[in-house]
């Protein structure tokens, strides 16, 4: 099958064997892939990935393994998103690890992850996961709409972290895709959410759906200038820089979810944490039921964020301008 793997910084395009199946474990033709920062990232060393990258993408079950005639049948010719973290079950591993046993499937001690941990992902013609990680796509959702269930999934995890009837309004910093589904997510909840954010045409897409927007440098004149606080304050930049402006704007007492993953380290002052006595949340994956929910009912609408559609022969061109400033969501279509 056609295929691209992540090698010394660049995506290559290779020609690999077809996924093998475990029993339980389904074979997926893959429809639409999206390309994440995290794919990115991959590309610069993250996490060591030297597979096939790619987690966001819808796709159709064409065979499963180890499960009878019936419910084979119930599979076949589904539409699926997928949950990205592998456990100990779907290896079949005896005993399952601590985790699992506390029911932190996603903490697994030994998962593997789709596209960015020992596991080949989405940008290839074909993946397999666990049936237990799949999720059936709606009639009623698009393809276009539905390669945005797993990150809408990891916004609406911080729904699942914090009891957000405390709060009366919240700040996003960032503009990216990511922060961009935070910030609908949270407006679904709250009547008050501002996003801060660098690029003007970002921050218009935000607009349309009642979102408050605020422009931003994103360097040192953002710590002069800005006095704005919130008792909740998500940091979806993905850039080092964005953890300083986060402590500075919660306030006392207040939330501070990350959201950022990104290769190397991030310059932090610890004192401000201590100060303020402020809450530190990180924040990953997060519920797909709740999330196909949210496209489904048209309460979340992800499709405008959608910049370019590339066919999957010309991934490493669609990676290149995904990198290009004001560029959001890029898919991969087969």
């Amino acid at each position: 099958m056609l295929a691209f793997v992540a090698d010394q910084g660049k995506l290559k395009e290779a020609a690999k064997p077809m996924p093998k199946l475990r029993n339980g474990w389904a074979l997926i033709k893959v429809r639409l892939a999206g390309v994440c920062n995290t794919d990115i990232e991959i590309l610069r060393g993250y996490h060591g990935f030297r597979g096939t990258p790619g987690h966001e993408f819808v796709g159709e079950v064409v065979e499963v393994a180890g499960v009878s005639k019936t419910e084979k049948r119930t599979w076949i010719g589904s539409r699926v998103a997928g949950e990205i973290n592998i456990s100990c079950s779907a290896f079949g591993y005896r005993p399952v690890c601590s985790y699992c046993k506390r029911g932190l499937k996603t903490h697994c001690a030994r998962r593997t992850v789709l596209g960015i941990l020992s596991h080949d992902g989405a940008f290839a013609e074909y993946l397999s996961l666990p049936l237990e990680n799949l999720h059936r796509v709606p009639n009623d959702v698009s393809d276009e709409a539905a390669v945005f269930v797993e990150p809408l999934a990891a916004a609406c995890e911080i729904l699942a972290q914090i009891n957000i009837r405390k709060f009366r309004r919240a700040a996003v910093l960032g503009d990216g895709k990511l922060a961009q589904l935070i910030a609908r997510v949270l407006r679904t909840k709250l009547s008050d959410v501002t996003m801060y954010g660098k690029h003007e045409e970002k921050l218009n897409l935000a607009r349309p759906a009642k979102i408050k927007t605020q422009k931003v440098h994103g360097d040192d004149r953002d710590h002069a200038k800005l006095r704005d606080s919130y008792a909740l304050v998500v940091e979806a930049t993905g850039s080092p820089t964005g953890l300083r402006l986060g402590q500075e704007m919660t306030e006392p007492r207040g939330t501070l979810i990350l959201k950022s993953t990104f290769h190397g380290a991030a310059p932090v002052e610890t004192w401000p944490i201590v100060v303020k006595e402020l809450s530190l949340i990180g924040s990953r994956c997060g519920p797909f039921k709740e999330a196909i929910g949210l496209l489904r009912s048209g309460n979340v609408n992800a499709t405008p964020l959608i910049t370019r559609t590339f066919p999957l022969e010309q991934a490493a061109d669609a990676i290149q301008f995904a990198k290009r400033p004001g560029v959001m969501k890029i898919l991969l279509k087969l």
